[in-house]
């Protein structure tokens, strides 16, 4: 009871607290939603997230909430310093500019002396800009047996995306025996003796048993078709060498014989096929951390509110699991929800005694918890009950029950790939060249995208990028940088080449970049901007109870963690009530919810992965929209 009490106190606060990020608008006499988003500088879709009953019109002295806008940060003054450069063995002036973010012609100007060569504890004056640090020392990691992308990441405190950011030659590939992946600094600033040199050995796939042979059709590529026949591309490669030069039309295929086809999927409704046969008991490990709390007083933990993060996330996602139980029971349906402290850090969870002392082994199904180290755990010691890991996109180790609830920061990008494709378009990359790992990852993947170059001054190509554009076609232009100034060129470029070429711009993920008051809304709504999203923009009837439902129970409008925790739960809960168990329900049903795709797949290693992804798009109207 204590805990529960403790729970309803943090919850209370965190809605209050949540409830000092909006702004009351009293709508004057001819104002539109429109009008009223452009003054507060958010769109209208921010205005009718929180003022669901605004879609059916406004009136004069109606009262609106309005989110608050985070202010600019004005940029700081960049000053220079001169620092002290000692050469060491294999320095080269072009290395040395790198490490200092400066030029050679700069090093060369307050060093004469550099033009005559450089030599071994030579000091040289650099000029940098304020601010600068010194990169930290290198650290390398030779890859051991059994090591993973996952372990080693999470063994120096790092994720894998950083991981492969430092290392882009292991892009979408297993890690080979002996490799030396750079953790920090750069791998040209040490070099392991030629001696020493490990000898780096690419794993070895073992063949497939031939079951039948497909012939290549324009424009397929090695992803795609390893896609398409459930199998990796390593292992399509080892039963057609050939692969390694790239896929060309009509070449003749072997396709492995233990991978079937995989069906293809319509989204249903669970809640049109419920079988209503006994009570099913799931449990919800969520990490309240109650521990902690305990110690607190009424004015701290509300301290704790404001400064973590985390526990909020919890609070949103436990009151929207909260709403899905309640919305699971209202349909007739028997559902047992026991709720568990799992008491978690990334290192340490209190899961094992969780599952000993409530007997989790004769639950249908676990949702938690969050960190993924401890879902894994979790798997492992519960065997044959489902567990579903709700928020981490990263994961080691595969056990037959861990279903992976979020899709993987790869399956997303590439669900937009497969979306240019499906529309018949040309798909054409402006890549930031220091943007090399996703120049990359689109190299390993999709080989039928074309990419713009760069001047020698860094300057866009803009007379290639206009020969690539097709007429008469969908022209799919992916943008990746974080630099305001190339952004702006990259889109007013596009805005001109409209004129001739059907174009929509695109980018593989969220893009802080876009936020900045000089890009303005109406370039990316003008140029309809594409992007893949694990949550899309629900404007259903469904969607707009939900949050009223919600605001009448919580006071608040619900945000994105509270919504996926109405989703996960209540999507278990429906599948644990139909005719067929919950596995098979995975792999034959996709389902949507409020904001969240659950489309599952069987991951050949074991268990499930979600590849449910909204593909949205900015439309004229300052709304964002779902693609068909």
């Amino acid at each position: 009871m204590k805990k529960v009490i403790w729970c309803l106190v943090v919850m209370c606060c965190s809605f209050l607290f949540a409830q000092t990020n909006v702004v009351k608008h009293k709508v004057a006499k001819g104002e539109s939603i429109t009008k009223i988003a452009q003054k507060y500088a958010v769109t209208p879709l921010d205005i009718y997230k929180l003022n669901p009953d605004a879609q059916a019109g406004i009136s004069e002295n109606m009262l609106l909430l309005i989110p608050k806008k985070t202010a600019a940060i004005p940029p700081k003054i960049i000053e220079a310093k001169t620092v002290k450069h000692t050469v060491a063995a294999k320095e080269t002036l072009y290395s040395i500019s790198k490490l200092y973010e400066t030029t050679v012609a700069d090093i060369e100007s307050k060093n004469s002396e550099v033009k005559n060569g450089l030599s071994i504890g030579q000091v040289l004056n650099i000029t940098v800009k304020r601010g600068w640090v010194k990169p930290q020392e290198t650290v390398l990691h030779e890859v051991k047996p059994k090591e993973t992308k996952y372990g080693i990441a999470k063994q120096y405190g790092i994720t894998v995306e950083k991981l492969e950011k430092k290392n882009p030659e292991i892009i979408g590939k297993e890690l080979p025996l002996g490799f030396v992946l750079v953790i920090k600094g750069q791998k040209s600033a040490i070099e392991l003796p030629k001696a020493e040199q490990p000898k780096v050995e690419l794993p070895m796939v073992k063949p497939a048993v031939v079951n039948d042979t497909y012939t290549v059709k324009p424009q397929e590529t090695l992803y795609g078709l390893a896609n398409q026949f459930a199998c990796s591309q390593e292992e399509l490669i080892a039963l057609n060498p050939e692969l390694k030069d790239g896929v060309r039309d009509g070449m003749i295929l072997k396709i492995p014989a233990k991978k079937a086809v995989p069906i293809k999927k319509d989204y249903a409704d669970l809640t049109k096929s419920l079988k209503k046969n006994g009570t099913k008991k799931a449990a919800l490990l969520l990490p309240f951390n109650i521990t902690k709390l305990d110690q607190d007083t009424i004015n701290s933990t509300k301290s704790r509110l404001k400064k973590d993060k985390f526990l909020n996330m919890t609070l949103d996602f436990y009151s929207g699991a909260l709403m899905a139980i309640d919305s699971v029971k209202k349909l007739g349906v028997a559902v047992d929800v026991t709720i568990l402290d799992s008491d978690e850090t990334k290192s340490t969870s209190n899961v094992s005694n969780l599952i000993r002392e409530n007997n989790l082994k004769s639950f249908d199904a676990v949702i938690g918890p969050f960190y993924q180290n401890n879902v894994e755990k979790t798997a492992e010691i519960l065997g044959s009950v489902p567990v579903f890991s709700p928020l981490s996109k990263d994961y080691d180790k595969k056990y037959a029950n861990l279903i992976q609830a979020t899709p993987s920061n790869d399956d997303i990008k590439n669900a937009m790939f497969d979306f240019m494709r499906a529309k018949g378009g040309n798909m054409v990359a402006i890549i930031d060249p220091k943007k090399q790992s996703i120049k990359q990852f689109i190299v390993d993947n999709h080989k039928d995208v074309q990419f713009v170059n760069f001047t020698d001054k860094g300057v866009l190509d803009v007379a290639q990028l206009k020969s690539l554009l097709v007429a008469g076609k969908e022209n799919f232009v992916v943008m990746e940088t974080e630099k305001t100034n190339l952004i702006l060129s990259i889109t007013t470029n596009l805005l001109s080449l409209q004129k001739q070429f059907d174009i929509k711009l695109v980018i593989l993920g969220e893009n802080e970049a876009l936020d900045f008051e000089e890009i303005q809304m109406s370039r990316l709504t003008k140029l309809k901007m594409h992007y893949p999203s694990q949550f899309s923009v629900n404007n259903s009837d469904e969607a707009a109870i939900f949050d009223t439902n919600y605001k009448k129970k919580n006071k608040i409008f619900p945000n994105q963690f509270a919504t996926r925790g109405f989703d996960m739960t209540f999507d278990v809960l429906l599948r644990l009530s139909q005719e067929k168990p919950i596995l098979e329900t995975l792999n034959e049903t996709a389902s949507q919810q409020i904001e969240s795709r659950f489309n599952y797949v069987s991951n050949p290693e074991g268990g499930f992965i979600n590849k449910g992804v909204h593909i949205l798009y900015y439309d004229t109207d300052l709304t964002i929209k779902q693609a068909n």
